[in-house]
């Protein structure tokens, strides 16, 4: 077990901005992402979920690398989403993602071909392998239908830049068993659950909430590190609300958190903005959890 967090504690899971007519805005988002860092995040995770990567292009997924790592400069960590269903595409944009300045990659289970576990080992040493950047895995079998299951991770932890897992499992129990037993960093995936895996030994948590409210989602951790475990788990109390709106309502991340941002919550089809009814319920919880 370690207490290592190669990419700090505080991660965001952030939105990719688009204008009004569905470009790629990348003042925006050099924009988001430094107030981000500004306001309490150790770094920064494109391209992913949140990050709308399955409508965007491999150039565009490049030209936000570029443009966010201008902005927020060498002391953040920039992760970037390079996981598709193909191995080889993976690869390519793993290798893409660390050309144009990525410091480490985010990586899904491949999705929808449902591959046993020994393909799903093979491919995410076949990425580890394509670079020298560290890997986090990224175990979501609610969206991919394939488990990382852990046995496959405590074989993957051999490898010497497999280093963490964005932890989407809800299986707290499998999770604790190879934090007890491997170096990898567990970064939570499920804001609900930010708090429990911290306190078995996570290093923290990728957070589309964060995009909203990043200070209030860092300031649990620091409750808990600082030995205030009752402070941390009131303020994680307060955060839930907001976290049940934006991620559990039955609109994905994105659009919620498009929602809350200055911007127009543009995103890109199939996913469609907010209703002016969504909209106001996500405002009402938000200006609540600010004021408390």
């Amino acid at each position: 077990m370690t207490t290592e967090r190669p990419f700090g504690r505080a991660l965001c899971a952030m939105i990719t901005p688009f204008t009004a007519t569905g470009a790629l805005d990348l003042d925006r988002a050099g924009e988001l992402a430094a107030r981000l860092v500004s306001e309490g995040c150790d770094g920064l995770v494109l391209n992913g979920t949140t990050g709308e990567s399955p409508t965007t292009t491999d150039e565009e997924k490049a030209a936000l690398i570029r443009a966010v790592r201008e902005s927020v400069g060498p002391g953040s960590a920039v992760l970037s989403g390079v996981g598709t269903a193909d191995t080889r595409h993976t690869v390519a944009l793993a290798r893409q993602a660390e050309e144009a300045g990525a410091d480490g990659l985010l990586v899904v289970t491949p999705y929808y071909s449902r591959p046993p576990q020994a393909a799903v080992e093979t491919h995410f040493l076949r990425v580890a392998d394509a670079t020298g950047l560290p890997v986090m895995l990224y175990d979501i079998p609610g969206r991919t239908g394939t488990r990382i299951e852990p046995e496959t991770m405590l074989r993957l932890a051999e490898h010497p830049r497999i280093v963490a897992v964005k932890d989407c499992a809800y299986d707290l129990l499998g999770s604790a068993k190879v934090i007890a037993r491997t170096s990898l960093a567990y970064y939570s995936g499920c804001e609900e659950l930010n708090l429990p895996l911290y306190a078995v030994g996570g290093a923290g948590y990728v957070s589309t909430v964060a995009n909203v409210v990043p200070r209030r989602m860092r300031a649990v951790l620091d409750a808990f590190d600082a030995g205030e475990t009752a402070e941390a788990a009131r303020l994680h109390a307060l955060t839930l609300p907001l976290t049940e709106l934006m991620m559990a309502s039955g609109l994905p991340g994105t659009v919620t958190a498009k929602a809350l941002l200055d911007g127009g919550g543009f995103v890109r089809e199939p996913l469609q903005p907010a209703d002016r009814e969504t909209v106001d319920g996500l405002r009402a919880a938000y200006e609540e959890l600010v004021r408390s």
